[in-house]
């Protein structure tokens, strides 16, 4: 699809605004600047590419670092002067070795992690995985492989049946965490990912 570049609304050096969104866990990794040709690299490699103020250069993200960030999609908003990426992160979005350039928290209701956690939770196990840590459950998990796993999984799922079939709220949360996350435990080992579900649930409802 070929873009329309005279539709971006610059300001009076030529840039706009850029968000990098993860597209799995929908966290808001970073915000930087583009102008017309960094947004043109972007859309021609399908890596994000920014412009910085401070230097008066392109950089491409990741470029030094390795932490790339692979475009799986690009919105304007109303005003087409601020660009969303979805992306997909390769490790950490952040110079100061966070994942996430947002973490300074001005205000916290307790409740704002919402679906965000599933995310979070897939990278955690991804990386227990990849990187076993001693003591770890996941880690344990993942010794003992794909049977443990499953029945694990399975366990959880007849307790949370049991569960639903109470009245203790909380003891139906708690159950559903658990199966959520040996579940995520059970596709990492299967080399199935979150995006992988979500795509057939969007299929399905399409």
């Amino acid at each position: 699809m070929e873009f329309d570049f005279s539709k971006v609304k610059y300001d009076d050096k030529g840039l706009f605004v850029a968000i990098a969104q993860d597209s799995e866990s929908g966290e808001v990794l970073m915000q930087a600047f583009m102008n017309e040709e960094s947004l043109r690299l972007t859309l021609e490699t399908g890596y994000a590419t920014y412009y910085s103020r401070s230097r008066n250069k392109l950089w491409k993200k990741g470029e030094e670092s390795g932490h790339l960030q692979k475009v799986v999609s690009a919105a304007f908003d109303c005003d087409n002067d601020a660009l969303l990426l979805k992306v997909k992160q390769t490790g950490v979005a952040c110079h100061t070795g966070a994942y996430s350039c947002f973490f300074n928290r001005v205000v916290d209701d307790g409740e704002t992690i919402g679906v965000e956690m599933l995310g979070k939770l897939a990278r955690v196990v991804k990386d227990r995985k990849e990187n076993p840590q001693e003591g770890s459950y996941t880690s344990y998990l993942f010794e003992k492989g794909v049977d443990k796993i499953a029945k694990k999984a399975g366990e959880e799922a007849v307790e949370m049946v049991i569960a639903s079939k109470n009245e203790d709220k909380e003891e139906l949360i708690g159950e559903c965490a658990d199966l959520l996350y040996h579940t995520l435990v059970l596709l990492e080992e299967k080399g199935v990912t979150l995006t992988d579900v979500c795509t057939e649930l969007n299929r399905r409802h399409s």
